[in-house]
């Protein structure tokens, strides 16, 4: 193959790369071998997203026919401003945290499992990341199935630490497969008054659909499909225990892009697929989704406040972080949308960076662990705890993180609707996010029992280290992200 031919076939190789390398890597018998060919698939995945968010810059987009076979009868990849703002945040998070996994993952599976765990794990990224770039419906559900069975071998596996994990993994497993069927039956009902599957096709149809009572069917069950898999309140409560009891590297993973490809479809659904229907689209949005989402914004932020299992206490804070996603996509404006795509980035590298922190005690102190065994670690473990430290103040929103860009641009986007009350919320919600991450300070620091120095490992902390500085990086100079992000939320609304 030419490099023109590479280059020419990149939306193709982001998902196929890491889908071919899987089988191979579940034969091969040697665990550092397994773990090369996880970072060789997610390194060119990245590598091939980055080009790709070369190829839109300037507002450019194109469709690649897998196999040149055109929609509707082949399977069609949509290469846009969204799509590759996601794809370039999960490929990312994705190579790093796989760098981290060489040691945590070794320390949470047996030897002889890292062939068969990478390639779930190569299965995951292909999977989450042809969830983002395909433009078909169904097509869309089989991908989404693709990352949910791996994701749920990848939450078991957590069971030779804590049995716990297979319930999770089971939970996962079930509640998943009812929001992939509610979302397939609202396929249906939307194919069955339109004939099509494609989603460009599908925009243009569905407004010259007679039978709207059917549309608004299938939108509902598409609907509440996603919001399952994105994990939206009061249908979040798969998450917890899955990310709580997978092993620390696969916590870290999920955390870092699995809701993120959910959020990313959603607002493909809603302000893409069913743009010709907005009194439809802007009533779930003001009435299911916004309610919604500050329900999640608060009930996951008083749940972190009051849990003391470290794992668990991020997961609800997931909960709370993606309620501001999906609020940031209920605005519906283009700063609304932006905002959004702003926290999808930045939110990986936080939760990334937060998980990841968390899999390093574990990896060192051998066990899980909870707020009272983290007592004087920031003593004993400095390199590890201060990027902890800055990944935790920029959840919070602190100046000069990624988290405060997010706030920033949501608050705006807020103020710019007149949701004058929401804004409010949002400033008390941050307020009570600090009440958490406090607590887990203030252990921090305190006087352990034994104060010998723990022996950190650059494998652990380097890949840390990364999304630590991330969050800085993008916290003082967030105009790519912020440019992109924008770049995406116009495509989107056509610059409502």
């Amino acid at each position: 193959m030419t490099l023109a031919q590479i280059i020419a076939n990149l939306p193709a190789l982001v998902v196929v790369i890491p889908l071919l390398l899987s089988p191979v890597s579940a034969m091969l018998p040697i665990a550092g071998l397994a773990w090369l060919l996880a970072v060789i698939g997610t390194g060119a995945a990245f590598l091939c997203a980055l080009l790709l968010q070369g190829a839109v810059t300037g507002g450019e987009s194109f469709s690649y026919f897998l196999g040149n076979w055109p929609p509707p009868w082949g399977i069609e990849f949509v290469v846009d401003a969204p799509s590759t703002f996601t794809i370039l945040v999960m490929s990312g998070l994705a190579f790093v945290v796989t760098l981290f996994a060489r040691t945590a993952l070794l320390a949470d599976i047996a030897e002889a499992d890292a062939g068969k765990a990478y390639a779930a794990w190569l299965l995951a990224c292909g999977g989450l990341s042809g969830l983002v770039m395909t433009g078909d419906a169904f097509n869309l559900f089989v991908f989404l199935e693709i990352s949910a069975l791996s994701s749920v071998i990848l939450i078991a596996l957590g069971a030779g630490r804590d049995r716990r994990a297979l319930i999770a993994g089971y939970n996962y497993l079930v509640i998943g497969a009812v929001g992939a069927t509610f979302y397939v039956i609202g396929v249906g009902f939307i194919y069955a008054v339109t004939g099509s599957l494609n989603m460009a096709d599908l925009a243009v149809r569905i407004p010259e659909v007679p039978q709207t009572t059917v549309v608004m069917v299938g939108f509902g069950f598409m609907m509440a499909g996603i919001l399952v898999k994105a994990a939206i309140f009061p249908v979040h409560i798969w998450l917890p225990a899955a990310y709580a009891f997978a092993p620390s590297a696969v916590s870290s993973l999920l955390a870092a892009i699995a809701t993120k490809a959910a959020l990313y479809v959603m607002a493909r659904i809603v302000f893409d697929v069913f743009a010709g229907m907005p009194d439809m689209t802007g009533f779930a949005l003001q009435f299911v989704l916004v309610p919604l989402a500050l329900g999640g914004i608060f009930i996951g932020t008083i749940l972190a406040i009051y849990e003391n299992d470290i794992k668990k206490l991020l997961a609800f804070s997931s909960v709370a972080q993606i309620g501001y996603i999906a609020l940031a996509f209920g605005v519906s404006t283009t700063a609304g949308i932006a905002a959004g795509f702003i926290h999808i980035g930045n939110h990986a590298l936080i939760k990334g960076g937060l998980f990841v922190a968390v899999g390093g005690y574990a990896v060192i102190l051998g066990r899980r662990i909870n707020l009272a065994q983290m007592t004087g670690l920031g003593r004993r473990m400095p390199i590890t705890t201060t990027a902890f430290l800055i990944c935790g103040l920029s959840l919070i929103g602190l100046p000069l993180t990624a988290g405060f860009i997010s706030k920033l641009y949501l608050v705006r986007a807020l103020l710019e609707a007149e949701m004058i009350i929401v804004v409010g919320l949002v400033l008390a919600s941050s307020a009570m996010s600090v009440a958490y991450l406090w607590k887990i300070v203030e252990v921090l620091w305190k006087p352990a029992e034994d104060s010998a120095s723990l022996r950190e490992s650059p494998a652990l902390y380097l890949p840390l280290w990364i999304l630590a500085l991330g969050n800085l990086w993008f916290g003082i100079a967030p105009a790519p992200l912020v440019d992109a992000a924008m770049q995406a939320a116009m495509q989107m609304t056509g610059g409502m």
